[in-house]
């Protein structure tokens, strides 16, 4: 999948090294917004990772992608966490190295993967769960139109604690051009995403 110099490929086993590095250089940058496993021990293996992200992929229950500009590794978007079935839904989740922030890598890709999901993946629903203090992060969910769907409190283990979240969705019907053909041509609602003062939190 390509739009301009934005590219999403499946992951790669060979991707390993470049990705291990990419996270590495960039620790202080994510760690902020790393998902953490509750009493977990340090240390991580990107070769690990990807075999069983890949291993989600055979199983029907992930698509993992690599974020690439012009070519270059960016940074990793997953599909992840999907229903088959009635639900037909799954979660979005991504990470961008600091050097390629700013550059509209992360709407594209979370386009091009939505788009992908309702047009060849036979699934109805996305959605993205948000920290509160994350706003490029929510930035992206705004830019592209996913509409809030409330706070889900203490929802996912990050950094060490458990933390707040805010959900944002769309479904096929809400995209029935695609979700990047809506967003290039200027069509996306810009207060879709926005916080209702009663679950507006301090960042």
């Amino acid at each position: 999948m390509q739009h301009g110099p934005v590219g999403l490929r499946l992951i790669r086993t060979r991707d390993a090294r470049v990705l291990q590095r990419e996270l590495l250089t960039n620790r202080s940058w994510l760690q902020p917004w790393e998902a953490t496993i509750p009493g977990g021990v340090g240390g991580f293996d990107m070769r690990i990772s990807i075999r069983r992200l890949l291993q989600q992929h055979r199983d029907g229950t992930g698509y993992p992608f690599v974020m690439e500009y012009d070519g270059e590794v960016a940074g990793q978007l997953n599909v992840w966490g999907i229903a088959r079935g009635s639900l037909a839904s799954a979660t979005i989740g991504y990470w961008v190295s600091e050097r390629f922030a700013g550059r509209n890598i992360t709407p594209t890709a979370v386009a091009l993967a939505t788009d992908a999901a309702f047009q060849q993946f036979g699934l109805h629903r996305m959605e993205i769960c948000i920290r509160p203090e994350n706003r490029a992060s929510l930035r992206v969910v705004q830019k592209l139109g996913f509409r809030y769907e409330g706070l889900r409190r203490r929802y996912i283990h990050i950094d060490g604690e458990w933390r707040d979240h805010y959900a944002f969705a769309l479904t096929q019907e809400e995209v029935p051009g695609g979700v990047l053909a809506r967003w290039v041509a200027g069509g996306a609602p810009q207060d879709a995403a926005a916080i209702p003062p009663h679950d507006a939190l301090q960042s």
